[in-house]
């Protein structure tokens, strides 16, 4: 393990005043998320946003307006990944995560309620999450898991953020504490709430949800954040080493994460991305474990393209991947940001069809593509706290 990192990770949860307790890393102070650090320390280095990317988004926007129910859902396939696929239980549901990446790609165009032609729209997919809050602050629907529970938690911080509503902030608050009462001994989350397991792909939603929780003055114990630190920390990979399990047979690359916590479970692409961004929502910018693990996003970006983009009808890999790549690339700035964001463009120009729509063909479906890629096209604009540096 990266020793620097591990003091690096620790320092951002020294303690700061005379409690015993560790602090917040810097990232979780009740701040701005605008006004969070650029670790490159200067804003020279902005993509120009292409007539192309801007009609492909409006286009996307338009195609999801076209198919919310009017409940303010968005139905998809309600289910789980398992191995290379993709196992569902229900496909005529409103789906909570979809609705909420779907909510979260309008305000990212800049549309909210009393702003921009798709402020309703806005305004009915809030309606359908804050409905879906329950007693105990879990946020399900049709069976969703804690995958969606975080989704709909960032939906509703991004909301509160931006509009300061007191009505969303009760509701938010009771999100965030339901993620802290779940957290596990090991400092994560599984798929299930209050499972004994956990995995990246899971950490990284609850951490970025806790973050923009608290970057906006919602509660978040020290101890929560302390956890979720040494978790993701102990699941990067630090020597090469061979994985082999149920549909998955290969080498993590030291610079990778572990997708458990353990020596000979698997890494990837989408978990590396996971594992980076993770680190950037917990305040911890640079280390030589970051260089490598943004190294191999770099370098791995086109063969990734080649099998789960255009080729793989847009696999779910292609597009949990590139959520959290393109989040960990615009935080680490050049040289990384522009050349990935560039070739990702070019990837996801190519692949809307007519419609305005994305595919997914194997996930919860074209809603689900369509919302992730728009808001992965979006992220120059800088209209969503989340996605300011």
């Amino acid at each position: 393990m990266s020793l620097f990192l591990v003091t690096t990770a620790l320092s951002c949860l020294a303690s700061a005043g005379p409690s015993a307790a560790p602090s917040v890393p810097e990232a979780f102070v009740p701040v701005s998320i605008a006004q969070s650090p650029d670790p490159r320390g200067d804003d020279s280095l902005a993509i120009v946003v292409t007539p192309e990317q801007e009609a492909a988004v409006e286009r996307g926007l338009a195609w999801l307006a076209r198919t919310q129910s009017p409940d303010g859902s968005w139905v998809a396939k309600i289910g789980y990944k398992l191995n290379n696929g993709y196992n569902y239980t229900a496909d005529d549901k409103g789906h909570l995560g979809v609705t909420s990446l779907a909510g979260m790609a309008f305000l990212a165009g800049g549309h909210l309620h009393g702003r921009g032609k798709y402020g309703p729209n806005v305004e009915r997919a809030l309606d359908f999450v804050l409905s879906n809050v329950q007693e105990d602050g879990y946020i399900t629907y049709g069976g969703s898991r804690m995958y969606d529970h975080a989704f709909a938690t960032l939906f509703l911080a991004e909301i509160c953020g931006m509009t300061h509503r007191e009505e969303v902030k009760k509701r938010l608050q009771k999100a965030v504490d339901f993620i802290v009462r779940s957290q596990n001994e090991q400092g994560g989350w599984r798929y299930e709430p209050y499972a004994t397991e956990s995995d990246m792909s899971i950490v990284v939603c609850q951490v970025i949800a806790l973050r923009a929780a608290r970057n906006i003055g919602i509660r978040v114990p020290r101890a929560t954040v302390d956890r979720a630190a040494r978790y993701v920390v102990d699941s990067a990979v630090t020597r090469d080493s061979g994985f082999e399990g149920p549909g998955f047979v290969g080498m993590n690359e030291v610079g990778t994460f572990h997708y458990q916590k353990q020596v000979h479970s698997r890494s990837s692409f989408p978990l590396t991305a996971a594992g980076v961004t993770a680190l950037h929502g917990l305040g911890i910018y640079s280390d030589d474990l970051i260089k490598k693990g943004l190294d191999y996003l770099a370098r791995n970006l086109q063969e990734f393209n080649f099998s789960y983009g255009a080729r793989g009808g847009g696999h779910y890999y292609f597009w949990y991947g590139h959520y959290y790549g393109v989040q960990a690339m615009y935080t680490a700035g050049s040289p990384y940001w522009e050349p990935y964001f560039q070739e990702l463009r070019r990837e996801l120009l190519g692949m809307q069809k007519d419609d305005g729509s994305w595919p997914n063909e194997q996930g919860p479906g074209a809603n689900f593509g369509t919302a992730v890629a728009v808001l992965i096209l979006e992220i120059p604009y800088r209209f969503l706290p989340i996605f300011q540096r």
